[in-house]
């Protein structure tokens, strides 16, 4: 069992920026999981963010909506077992729950129901 623990949502204005932070912990959790970030806006389907997936190895490929790509990135800390997403120029429709996600499958993709671990969620609110 792996478990994620999200941290760093909060209220902020449109052009600020926020950090949010996700921890693993659990027996089976390794380098070899992939660990992404969703979102769930209000009457939204959850729809993926960015995404630091395992390649092999010590590699891993980094990925990002086009909706976020050059306001938010990507980190994963592989010692600290921690994935955090630095998150910039917010938009109101930013607004959202955002989600922790990993996985253990060396393919998985970038569509939440690939991914079999989820945190408990972060609510990030963006004002006008």
């Amino acid at each position: 069992q792996v478990q994620l623990v999200e941290s760093g949502g909060g209220l902020v204005q449109a052009g600020g920026s926020l950090r949010l932070s996700c921890t693993a912990s659990g027996r089976t959790f390794s380098l070899s999981y992939s660990m992404a970030w969703f979102r769930q806006a209000p009457g939204k389907e959850r729809e993926f963010v960015a995404a630091v997936r395992w390649s092999g190895g010590r590699t891993y490929r980094a990925d990002s909506a086009d909706s976020v790509k050059g306001r938010f990135t990507i980190y994963r800390d592989s010692v600290a077992n921690t994935v955090s997403l630095q998150m910039n120029s917010l938009k109101p429709e930013d607004t959202a729950i955002y989600y922790c996600a990993a996985d253990a499958n060396i393919r998985v993709g970038i569509t939440d129901r690939e991914y079999d671990y989820w945190g408990q969620g972060t609510q990030v609110t963006v004002s006008s």
